[in-house]
């Protein structure tokens, strides 16, 4: 496969996963492995970079609302909330760095994080039939999507919007709702964490890296972000009227198929 279409593939791969809840990650691995690919921890950062850059477009409402009526008290404490969970996130992260945690590599591991996240997904929606979910961001809520996002950066495969909604309809949030507070937690978070990776492979790159390909990263960054829009639009539509149960068991099928490849 040439070069230019294995990237625009890439691309596609990681603006339609990034913020369906069924890990980007373990996509990304499992094509790079199917597709005898070996791409750099910068290419993946980056073009995950486009793919949240490019959704923010998709909160007019909640963007207009937090740069012109911030003095709100409903606005200003929903952003408190978002910085709260944000700054959580971001403490515990730089302290795992610190102390040199690294995440693991082997694929059983984002396999079986597949597979527990789609059950979770199954279970927590048959739990919900019939109760009445409200849209109030409570702080037990917002410290909840922290958690999420901790675990989700822990442990590959799990999916950060992924956990982090449904801890978030655990706690009697409705999927709108849930579904943009996990986002918008999401961007800072996911754009510092890049940030931060980006600063370190370009000034301290691994020792014997090849040089990287700007114009194969730039062209996969678009392409996600391009994708990414796309997907986002739908998904918020598609969650007013339909529940997680199928994600679910995408996931399930997905942790089987990532089984029979990495174990055979």
């Amino acid at each position: 496969m040439p070069d230019w279409l294995a990237v625009i593939l890439l691309g596609i791969i990681e603006g339609i996963t990034e913020f369906l809840p069924v890990s980007s990650t373990g996509h990304l691995l499992l094509t790079e492995h199917l597709l005898k690919l070996r791409e750099s921890d910068l290419f993946n950062i980056v073009i995950q970079c486009g793919a949240v850059i490019a959704v923010l477009p998709l909160f007019p409402e909640r963007l207009y609302k937090f740069v012109f009526e911030w003095r709100e008290k409903e606005t200003r404490d929903y952003l408190l909330k978002i910085a709260v969970a944000f700054a959580i996130t971001g403490a515990i992260g730089l302290v795992l760095d610190k102390k040199g945690f690294k995440l693991p590599e082997n694929p059983v591991p984002i396999g079986l994080a597949l597979l527990i996240g789609g059950i979770a997904f199954v279970a927590i929606e048959f739990f919900l039939r019939g109760k009445r979910t409200g849209s109030d961001i409570t702080w037990t809520i917002a410290l909840a999507v922290a958690m999420g996002q901790l675990i989700a950066g822990s442990f590959p495969g799990t999916s950060r919007s992924g956990a982090t909604i449904l801890l978030a309809l655990a706690l009697g949030l409705n999927r709108p709702a849930a579904t943009e507070f996990s986002f918008l937690v999401g961007i800072p978070t996911m754009l510092a964490a890049g940030g931060l990776k980006i600063f370190k492979a370009l000034h301290h790159p691994p020792v014997g890296a090849p040089a990287e390909h700007w114009g194969q990263i730039i062209l996969a960054t678009v392409v996600a972000a391009v994708v990414s829009f796309v997907v986002v639009k739908w998904l918020l539509s598609y969650v007013r009227t339909h529940t997680f149960v199928a994600f679910g068991w995408y996931r399930i099928a997905l942790a089987v198929v990532y089984f029979l490849v990495f174990l055979r």
